[in-house]
């Protein structure tokens, strides 16, 4: 088990953030560059997990340049790891999406992130 420098919720915290900031804006490379070299990621859970930067960037192409709306609900740090739940608002031509889904980080001892489960289903989405 690593051990984990006293600030680490402030660290956890300030990537989280970053993260919600970087999706928001469509950002690709900044947030493939909040994740660990050998990162994973499901998204959604139950989905086949993406494994390094390559395939993390290459899922979160198809934000780029999207701008969504987010809100953070919550978010709670324990030790390395973090789990928060959101509002993303998408608009998509004349329709708007929203979902909230829950996420569980596992991060290292320089906050980036080492995993990302993501727990939604299509039924959570909500069309207006």
């Amino acid at each position: 088990m690593t051990t984990l420098e006293p600030d680490t919720t402030a660290a956890i915290t300030a990537t989280v953030t970053a993260y919600l900031d970087a999706v928001s804006r469509g950002a690709t490379a900044d947030i493939a560059a909040l994740y660990a070299e050998n990162g994973t990621l499901e998204d959604p859970v139950g989905s086949e997990p993406r494994s390094g930067k390559a395939a993390i960037t290459e899922f979160y192409g198809a934000l780029e340049g999207r701008t969504q709306e987010i809100e953070l609900l919550t978010l709670r740090v324990s030790g390395s790891s973090a789990a928060f739940h959101f509002r993303v608002v998408t608009p998509v031509g004349d329709k708007i999406y929203e979902i909230a889904p829950i996420d569980v980080m596992t991060f290292d001892e320089d906050a980036k992130i080492t995993s990302m489960r993501a727990f939604w289903a299509p039924s959570d989405m909500i069309s207006r």
